[in-house]
């Protein structure tokens, strides 16, 4: 009798200790859901009263205190550019820089609505739309004073700094002047260009060059390629492609900070061009999910061997920005803690 009770008993604790794992699996996929999404939309497609939402939270971080401890930064908005300095060399021309900058963007979306009470998601520049039109890259929306970031910068206006070390890849040309129209026309700039930290204007230098590498043409062929390696070194350039492709050349056709490898988040486009690319990232693994949401490779680092990949297990570093994330972790858009979508 007491082996029987003592079975019974057994089994009763087995019972619920199956039940309250099942329990912990359910709590677990339900934190692993979204509650809800945000939704990435085309700058030229929101309202006005949405642009002028999102112009006003981007200049209340250029108002907020720094919190990154970077020496340099003075403001909320200055911690994204020193972090993204001080990593620069780790997370382009690599196989980890597509996730790290989807991480990078999901940050800046959050402190917008966290800190600056922005209630929509970060638009994106679809600039095959400009660069499929003949006119100049000057005449987008994007650029609108009233609408849009402001304009070109004015000839003169603007001396690009010594570079003592050589390291900031500083490229005269593309430092053409200060904008002097626009919401940030007055704004200062604590560190750049480059690895350097001046106070300066936000520069830029409008090129039309760059408008063959943003086609839509240009995009299909990166969309074509069967893997992500090919894709990300398509999409970014570097590699075996020795042109600036869609990333370089969305830096590059705006020029001054913007077309800087280190220094490129001074300017608020920056958020814009680089949502763009994770959207198109996103388009080119919804052709095969099961497949891309695991498809990661690349060098780990720019001049490291191609035996030297990046895995999913690979943890991408944010500083004080936010905590370390595996790529793995990076991979869904529709998994906290990103939960957007693009339309």
């Amino acid at each position: 009798m007491p082996n029987r009770h003592y079975r019974k008993l057994a089994f009763t604790l087995a019972l619920a200790l199956i039940q309250i794992s099942k329990q912990a699996l359910d709590w677990d996929a339900q934190e692993d859901e979204c509650s809800h999404f945000l939704v990435r939309q085309e700058w030229r497609s929101l309202s006005q009263a949405h642009k002028a939402e999102y112009i006003a939270a981007v200049k209340c971080t250029q108002s907020l205190p720094a919190r990154s401890g970077f020496e340099a930064a003075q403001t909320r908005f200055d911690d994204f550019q020193a972090v993204h300095i001080n990593v620069a060399d780790e997370i382009h021309i690599v196989g980890h820089f597509l996730p790290w900058h989807r991480r990078f963007i999901k940050i800046h979306e959050t402190t917008l609505r966290e800190e600056c009470g922005y209630r929509g998601a970060i638009p994106y520049w679809d600039w095959t739309l400009d660069a499929d039109s003949l006119d100049s890259i000057s005449e987008s929306p994007i650029f609108d004073p009233v609408h849009g970031f402001g304009g070109d910068g004015v000839p003169g206006t603007y001396i690009l700094p010594n570079d003592p070390d050589g390291t900031s890849e500083l490229f005269p040309e593309t430092f053409v002047g200060c904008v002097q129209d626009g919401p940030f026309a007055s704004h200062k700039l604590h560190i750049g260009p480059g690895k350097l930290s001046t106070d300066h204007c936000l520069v830029r230098g409008l090129n039309d060059t760059y408008k063959g590498f943003l086609t839509s043409e240009a995009v299909a062929q990166t969309m074509e390629q069967p893997t992500f390696e090919l894709f990300r070194v398509q999409l970014e350039g570097g590699g075996s492609n020795p042109y600036p492709a869609q990333h370089g050349s969305g830096h590059l056709i705006v020029g001054g900070d913007m077309g800087n490898l280190f220094s490129s988040p001074g300017d608020p486009l920056f958020h814009l061009h680089h949502a763009n690319l994770d959207r198109l990232w996103w388009q080119w693994q919804e052709k095969d999910l099961p497949t891309r949401f695991l498809d990661i490779s690349g060098r780990l680092h720019a001049n490291s061997p191609r035996l030297t990949q990046v895995t999913l297990n690979y943890r991408l570093d944010f500083h004080t920005l936010a905590p370390p994330m595996s790529v793995r972790d990076t991979m869904d858009i529709q998994k906290p803690p990103f939960c957007y979508a693009y339309v």
